[in-house]
């Protein structure tokens, strides 16, 4: 079972940097006169392409696809599929904005980096009617506030944060992002969160009540306050290895995506604090660049084949917005589902989280925020 550890998130500075290199390369602007973003018309489609006449280059995540993946399209599509790859959305900002054409029909990218793609016009409007296997979709997955309808992203995965923690270590169980931030002196050193910039900000933004998206400096300066004592007071910091290290029972309590809450051991448990989480999603979306957008389309609507998207959860446990691939996964895999608590997750109770959006500029206030804490750790 592949377990490959990414980091999904990027400094805004560095994605406006390369946005505007693209647009540059464009002979583009990034606003309109009216001081908004251009939208990109969609191009006209002919639903009876000859696929075999085309080809398509996809860029994902290590271990995120099936390793057949190429021939599955290759046998069920008729046209060869390319897969590049890239570690962190840092690398796919920088590949999809280097240039005019980066040469990547689709890619899969968090929410918020396809919405400050398409705010900046570099994507391809969905065609829906070239995607029929969007109806397997779960409503909820048309609800994402980065992009509501699905006009441009179709969502791959997705899922929340919580607290990840070992029930034969903790006295009494978490319910609270407090129980993070302030935890219990016996607990000391064994605690860990995450510095990925939205994510280390998060617990104490819940906190306090606020929003995960706020840029108001009174807001994250209180924020800061809060993460600096827990700093002082002795927490550690783990993005990647948190779950190896409670398995191991070398931590006890630690911030985590749900998919990262190795919950297959029966003494590992997660929870959503009471205060409320987020709702993540990784997305795939349609380069406007692509001269492939008729393999682009029927690639995705494979993708979304239960039998196809239902691998995701089989092999790293995240859960998929499909309704059919999961009631397909669920059939299949009674067992996996039963000891994993966050595949159980309904959408419904995802949909309480708080979708994380781009917030262009602002973003570099996160960045700071982040590079501020984790220093000197």
């Amino acid at each position: 079972m592949s377990r490959t550890r990414y980091t999904r998130h990027l400094p805004a500075a560095v994605v406006a940097a390369g946005l505007a290199l693209a647009l540059a390369a464009c002979g583009g602007s990034s606003t309109s006169a009216d001081g908004t973003a251009p939208s990109a018309a969609a191009d006209q489609l002919n639903p009876n392409a000859d696929l075999s006449k085309q080809s398509l280059t996809m860029s994902i995540w290590p271990d995120y696809s099936p390793k057949d993946l190429p021939q599955q399209v290759q046998q069920k599509l008729g046209f060869p599929l390319k897969v590049a790859l890239h570690d962190t959305n840092e690398m796919a900002m920088a590949k999809l904005t280097a240039n005019a054409d980066s040469g990547v029909d689709v890619a899969f990218v968090s929410g918020q980096y396809a919405q400050a793609l398409n705010e900046q016009g570099l994507l391809e409007p969905l065609h829906p009617e070239l995607i029929p296997n969007l109806a397997n979709l779960y409503p909820e997955a048309a609800q994402l506030s980065f992009d509501k309808g699905n006009k441009f992203s179709v969502p791959y995965t997705w899922g929340t944060t919580g607290i990840c923690y070992r029930s034969d270590l903790v006295k009494t169980p978490p319910t609270s992002w407090n129980d993070l931030l302030t935890p219990a002196p016996e607990l000391k050193g064994k605690v860990t969160m995450m510095t990925t910039e939205r994510w280390l900000a998060l617990p104490a933004l819940k906190v306090m009540g606020a929003s995960i998206n706020t840029t108001d400096d009174k807001q994250l300066g209180q924020a800061k306050e809060m993460l600096v004592k827990a700093k002082d007071a002795g927490m550690l910091y783990d993005d990647t290895t948190f779950g190896a290290k409670l398995d191991k029972g070398e931590a006890a309590l630690v911030e985590a995506w749900d998919g990262w809450c190795p919950t297959t051991n029966p003494k590992i448990k997660f929870v959503v604090p009471k205060e409320g989480s987020d709702l993540w999603s990784d997305t795939m979306v349609i380069m406007k660049t692509s001269k492939n957008k008729e393999a682009a389309h029927a690639f995705i609507n494979y993708i979304l084949d239960p039998a196809v998207h239902s691998w995701v959860a089989e092999n790293i446990l995240y859960k998929v917005p499909n309704k059919a691939a999961m009631d397909l996964f669920a059939k299949n895999n009674k067992a996996m589902l039963d000891s994993n608590a966050p595949l159980q997750m309904t959408p419904a109770e995802l949909l309480k989280g708080e979708s994380i959006v781009d917030l262009g500029e602002a973003s570099t206030k996160y960045t700071r925020l982040a590079t501020e804490i984790s220093a000197n750790q």
